[in-house]
């Protein structure tokens, strides 16, 4: 039976069974219930156990160590879910002490399966959101990478912490800007079209992109800022009509 299958009572005392038996592994310096709860075909179940694992990390400091030992030890095994999963406990970590788990990202990011790799993506959104400064200067030195999918997952992956503080990220994506690469263009594109809708970020950005070189880009990231002003109407704090007056107003390539 699915986790969201279980009744509300019957889900929150899985959650603690799911967390002591872990904290007992830890303790024990066992495997089985993690590798259970790590490779398990629910994806809620697995996500209840990585949340464990970064609620035990900071609750318990003693453990700490042995922790990221477990987690290292399980980042080799041949099941993509344990990786995947051993990631985004990493994340988890990382929301706050960012330096004890960046190796985890650097061998994340060349997994051999997807799944991990976009476990990563997500760890550095949520990681980002929270705790940026680390993390941007991390991800900065993959910006160059010579694999086109490296540069298009770290440009993704900032894209969260852009949302709300476009300034944070922008200097990124404007390194990006002569990417050769369709795939990573068309991230750039859509990531400067995700931080472009709320409050106080379309004059960020608009600002921004008046400075940068690649017109084909701007043009195109312009035309997807408007468009995101529509898709996300109930969302965007302008409307699509009142973002291209804007738009006309202050993008010196409209005029």
């Amino acid at each position: 039976m699915g986790f969201y299958a279980l009744a509300k009572d019957d889900r929150t005392a899985l959650l603690s069974k799911i967390k002591s038996e872990i904290l007992i592994d830890i303790r024990q310096k066992k495997h089985r219930a993690i590798l259970n709860y790590f490779s398990d075909e629910d994806t809620y179940i697995r996500k209840s156990a990585y949340l464990s694992i970064g609620r035990i990390y900071f609750e318990n400091p003693e453990l700490q160590k042995k922790i990221i030992s477990l987690l290292e030890e399980l980042l080799e095994k041949d099941n993509f879910k344990i990786r995947q999963t051993v990631i985004n406990a990493a994340g988890e970590i990382g929301i706050k002490e960012f330096e004890a788990v960046k190796h985890f990202f650097d061998t994340g990011l060349f997994d051999k399966h997807h799944s991990p790799r976009n476990a990563v993506i997500g760890s550095i959104k949520k990681m980002s959101e929270k705790n940026p400064k680390p993390i941007l200067k991390w991800a900065k030195k993959y910006l160059h990478h010579t694999d086109k999918e490296i540069r298009r997952e770290i440009c993704h992956g900032i894209e969260l912490r852009g949302r709300t503080h476009p300034q944070d990220i922008l200097p990124l994506l404007k390194e990006l800007q002569f990417d050769t690469t369709a795939r990573v263009k068309n991230t750039l594109v859509h990531v400067l079209g995700q931080i472009a809708y709320k409050k106080g970020c379309l004059e960020t950005v608009i600002a921004d992109l008046n400075k940068w070189q690649n017109k084909e880009v701007v043009l195109k990231a312009i035309d997807e800022i408007i468009d995101v002003h529509y898709r996300y109407r109930n969302f965007s704090v302008l409307t699509q009509k009142e973002a291209i007056a804007y738009i006309q107003k202050n993008f010196k390539n409209s005029k």
